[in-house]
């Protein structure tokens, strides 16, 4: 296991659960989970809509003193209270404490940037225009995830981001990746869920599969690397058994 880093495991306390038929205990993803041991700097979740990742990454993030809708832990918003309960039965080993520590959620990222516009407008606190690269609102969905991450992610940041290719090109993808590597380089770590075959490609990542019961899976045996492989290899023939077989 990796010395450096500041997550090096978490664990599901499953003796305070009262019932596994209820949600969020009732997804797969959790009621198989026992521990879960990181090892790189950059771990990623993978598994299809529905397996529990989203859910999972959002308990880790308020366990570890973040808002559910994105930010760091200075951030107490919130619009919309549709947080599971699972963050209660996590515990966080830590290591390295963090210099800063932000979860990035593509779902709720307007919300993010309107409280920011808040606290300049109302508030007065221009330093965050510095902090973020300005009005957050006045980017489009993508740019303004990068601007972010330029100006907000620090050396030694702990960083969980839920699906940011929601909001990027591939062009884009393959900048937050080298913002990635850039940041590792200064002591980051990373807790990502993603569906993108661009981000699980990053050569020093750990890719763990929710299909599977958080099993450590090769980029080339990942059912994404897989499925687009197959798809834009023979894009024609794979719509020809879709729409007529």
């Amino acid at each position: 296991m990796n010395s450096n880093l500041m997550v090096k495991s978490i664990l599901f306390e499953r003796d305070k659960v009262e019932s596994f038929e209820k949600y969020p205990f009732n997804i797969k993803t959790v009621k198989d989970f026992t521990e879960l041991k990181l090892e790189s700097p950059v771990t990623f979740l993978i598994g299809e809509n529905g397996i529990g990742k989203s859910t999972f990454i959002e308990a880790i993030a308020i366990a570890l003193g973040m808002p559910s809708e994105g930010g760091t832990q200075n951030f107490t918003y919130s619009t919309k209270n549709t947080t599971s309960v699972l963050s209660d039965y996590l515990r966080i080993i830590t290591f390295n404490s963090p210099k800063t520590k932000f979860f990035l959620r593509a779902e709720s990222f307007y919300n993010f940037s309107t409280e920011v516009q808040r606290l300049v407008e109302e508030d007065g606190y221009y330093n965050l225009y510095k902090s973020y690269g300005g009005n957050l609102h006045e980017c489009s969905h993508g740019e303004s995830f990068i601007k972010l991450v330029k100006n907000r992610f620090t050396d030694n940041g702990l960083y969980i981001l839920d699906e940011p290719e929601a909001a990027l090109s591939p062009q884009s993808q393959l900048t937050l990746l080298c913002l990635i590597d850039e940041l590792v380089k200064k002591g980051s770590q990373f807790i990502i869920a993603t569906h993108s075959p661009i981000l699980i490609s990053y050569r020093d990542g750990v890719i763990l599969d929710l299909n599977n019961n958080f099993k450590k899976t090769k980029y080339e045996e990942t059912s994404i690397y897989l499925l687009y492989k197959r798809y834009l290899d023979d894009a024609l023939n794979m719509q020809n058994k879709l729409f007529d077989d």
